[in-house]
């Protein structure tokens, strides 16, 4: 028993004086998306940030591919020492494991950090596509059923979800192409390959001020500020479709707490930044922060409401 005691001992003063040392090196945020995306914006925000906290670089390396499920696979089973971490949308973290059954991961494969931001999608069409509202997309959905087509991150994502929804409670056909992420879908919208997305605000903002693409609807319960002219979906008469997305900090499982507690420090102090704020505002995007537990909670209650809706609308991966 004695030595079963000071080998636990030893091994606490261990994690202890590892955590008072950390970070000693570069720090990899691992971003399961392509560049350009929303999560790619927020987690470059995020590096820019951290190193004035933590006192070493931080970079990003971008994993996309398969509904999300590459890059995030690969940092749920890096070493959990704090030096390889996820900037994660709820779609990759949540959605994708319920869709992907061979992903290889879920939201309990990693250590809650912070909450970083959340922001609104937008339903978004083509600049030269004949629609000029919800009312008019469904309208010639249903005139030319099977004809018209949306892009997406991928299966699994939260446009892909809201896509299905959308398309269950209007009952229009509109047919899914998937892209190897948020910026691609985006571009394919603007270039006309497809008809319509679902998006962020804090990326297609720009784009639809310049009158690249068009937004129809707002993806929340109310209208979000920077687009005030443009209706919220329970307006337009889809109260059910108003799930925003939000971006998450993770470490891989097992990350000491100590850690955890350090880079949990580190990110609510840069979410607390008045000029990361302001960038954060111009996106659409609202800062968070908050305690690991209350991102874990968020979690957990992420993923009692989408497995069920995942299960009803049979979504599979494409």
């Amino acid at each position: 028993m004695r030595r079963v005691f000071f080998a636990a001992a030893a091994l606490l003063w261990a994690a202890a004086a590892f955590a008072e040392t950390y970070p000693s090196r570069p720090i990899r945020i691992i971003v399961p998306t392509p560049p350009g995306g929303p999560v790619d914006v927020m987690a470059r925000l995020l590096a820019n940030a951290l190193p004035a906290m933590l006192g070493q670089p931080v970079f990003v390396e971008n994993r996309p591919g398969a509904g999300n499920t590459i890059g995030s696979r690969q940092a749920a089973q890096a070493d959990p020492d704090g030096y390889t971490l996820m900037v994660s949308a709820s779609s990759g973290l949540i959605m994708s494991p319920l869709i992907y059954k061979t992903a290889g991961y879920d939201a309990s494969s990693f250590a809650a950090v912070a909450l970083i931001a959340e922001t609104p999608q937008v339903l978004v069409v083509n600049a030269q596509f004949p629609a000029n509202s919800v009312a008019e997309l469904v309208a010639a959905a249903k005139a030319n059923p099977g004809k018209l087509n949306y892009s997406t991150g991928g299966a699994g994502t939260l446009p892909h979800l809201n896509a299905e929804l959308f398309k269950t409670l209007s009952g229009a056909n509109i047919q899914h192409v998937p892209y190897k992420g948020g910026g691609p879908s985006l571009t394919a919208v603007m270039a006309g390959e497809v008809q319509m997305t679902f998006d962020t605000v804090s990326t297609s903002l720009q784009l639809i001020r310049e009158g690249k693409v068009r937004a129809l609807a707002v993806v929340g319960p109310k209208r979000s500020p920077e687009l005030p002219d443009v209706p919220a979906m329970p307006e337009v008469g889809f109260p059910a479709v108003t799930s925003g997305a939000w971006t998450a900090l993770l470490a891989p499982k097992g990350t000491p707490p100590e850690i955890v507690a350090k880079l949990n420090a580190a990110t609510n102090e840069a979410m607390r930044n008045e000029p990361m704020k302001g960038v954060l505002a111009k996106l659409g995007a609202e800062p968070r922060g908050g305690t690991p537990q209350q991102l874990a909670d968020h979690m957990a209650a992420e993923t009692k409401k989408w497995t069920p809706i995942v299960a009803k609308l049979d979504l599979k991966a494409e």
